[in-house]
């Protein structure tokens, strides 16, 4: 099933089963879906739509900025502010794959540098591009980069 198909199926069963926070966080991903569907439709990528690629591109993103608006509320003691962001959070992964284990990140890592041709650290950023175009939603690019980069030294 395509993701976006995952996301409205969702948000129906939420509607039937009454979740207001979970309604309310889908209807964001929808919205945010949809205005990349308007933003590429100005643009030559045609009426398409969005790939699955670039929805959880846009999850990824989202997911980000909670994380972001959660530490700036737990700074400033709103912890149940910081709690609605985590538990949007946990709403949005649930349309992304799974979190890679550490080793698998590894693997991830050293496939990207060889794929690539990497040899120094100029070209950490063909390997992120790679990792990101393969990867996103799977692992934590904060992390990965220091990584990428003690590899590339």
């Amino acid at each position: 099933m395509e993701l976006r198909d995952r996301i409205n199926a969702a948000m129906k069963t939420a509607m039937k089963e009454k979740q207001a926070a979970r309604l309310s966080t889908l209807r964001l991903i929808n919205a945010a879906i949809k205005d990349r569907d308007i933003a590429a439709r100005s643009t030559e990528d045609g009426p398409d739509g969005v790939t699955d690629a670039e929805v959880r591109q846009i999850l990824g993103r989202m997911i980000k900025q909670r994380q972001e608006s959660a530490r700036a509320y737990e700074e400033g003691g709103r912890l149940e502010l910081a709690e609605g962001e985590r538990e949007e959070i946990a709403i949005i992964e649930e349309f992304l794959p799974r979190r890679l284990a550490d080793d698998e990140v590894e693997r991830a890592v050293d496939t990207a540098i060889s794929e690539t041709g990497a040899t120094s650290i100029r070209d950490m950023g063909k390997v992120m591009g790679v990792l990101k175009e393969r990867h996103t939603g799977q692992m934590d690019f904060g992390m990965v980069g220091p990584k990428v980069k003690s590899r590339l030294n």
